[in-house]
């Protein structure tokens, strides 16, 4: 699409945000949960515009403009809404899912660089056990012993439970560092994505080693696919604000800051749900006596879920943006 055509499929919207800015600004129209619905769409479809421009025509003033509305609209929205249900099941199924999908590059970007990290750490482990004492912290040195693992002396006793709560207590440090980090340049979050990528390879490796793979992963992946894919949001926030500091285009660094500083808040906002069902499973699932496939089970439930969740909530865009 080049920018005439851009400009000409998208230039009504662009003008009615335009007008309801003017209008609540000026304090002509009253807030009502009516008209700040229809505000609050036509803010997250020029927000999804000026993300499309900014890839696509960064040079443009088209760009500029579209940031200055961003800005303007996001503004008045957080001044005109309220802590209800209504506002919170709008953020959850559409500002949030938005979000995700429309920067769904960065949190891909995190992701494989957590699965690179696993990669070298579970090579190095799988080459000789004992590098695990070098790659895991204190923490989980006191719960895995690599040389009794090794004989598998103690790969039908580990404490499943405990390892569960020891990764998950990590994984929530991880998440909230990972997005503080893009204020590094998105350096700081790099590194903790590689990182705890290569210490969950390494804990991945020592029961490989001692032929205890299956037994590991059923005691992790029940609540561990949601706490990933809120570690690969709250990395992908991070890098997305790290990249806008590097990259601020024709902006200065501070409006870039500002803007994606929210935009990146919003995201890791959206990882509390996530990380309160993982520990509901974590609490609950991961140590009762089921058997390990019901446990694997449970993983599958949960990214179909997941996944039900994003669908579910891009209808909910569509239908809006379609009334």
């Amino acid at each position: 699409m080049n920018l005439k055509t851009f400009i000409q499929q998208n230039r009504k919207d662009w003008q009615q945000l335009e007008q309801m800015i003017n209008l609540f600004n000026k304090n002509r129209a009253k807030p009502t949960n009516q008209n700040i619905e229809k505000f609050d769409h036509l803010y997250q479809k020029t927000a999804q515009n000026l993300s499309y421009s900014q890839t696509f025509f960064p040079d443009s003033s088209v760009t500029v403009h579209l940031n200055q509305l961003v800005s303007q609209a996001h503004n008045i929205i957080y001044q005109t809404e309220n802590s209800s249900w209504k506002q919170l099941r709008t953020f959850l199924f559409e500002k949030f899912v938005g979000l995700f999908l429309e920067q769904w590059r960065a949190i891909l970007i995190a992701a494989l660089l957590f699965i690179i990290g696993g990669l070298v750490g579970f090579i190095i482990v799988i080459q000789d056990p004992l590098n695990l004492d070098i790659l895991l912290p204190d923490m989980f040195a006191t719960i895995v012993n690599p040389e009794e693992l090794a004989s598998n002396a103690q790969a039908n006793q580990i404490d499943g439970a405990t390892m569960s709560v020891a990764i998950m207590t990590n994984n929530i440090k991880v998440a909230i560092l990972a997005f503080a980090g893009g204020i590094t340049c998105g350096l700081l979050t790099v590194y903790v994505m590689i990182y705890n990528g290569l210490l969950v390879g390494a804990l991945a490796g020592v029961f490989w080693h001692a032929r205890s793979s299956y037994i590991f992963w059923a005691y992790i992946v029940p609540h561990g696919v949601i706490e990933l894919l809120a570690i690969f949001i709250a990395g992908g926030a991070g890098l997305l604000m790290g990249y806008k500091l590097l990259v601020p285009g024709k902006l200065k660094r501070s409006v870039q800051l500002k803007i994606y500083a929210m935009r990146s808040v919003q995201l890791l906002l959206g990882t509390i749900p996530l990380f309160v069902i993982a520990g509901i499973i974590e609490g609950f699932i991961t140590p009762a006596d089921l058997s390990l496939e019901t446990k694997y089970l449970v993983a599958v439930i949960t990214l179909v879920a997941f996944v039900g969740y994003l669908l579910y909530g891009r209808f909910r865009q569509l239908k809006h943006t379609t009334v």
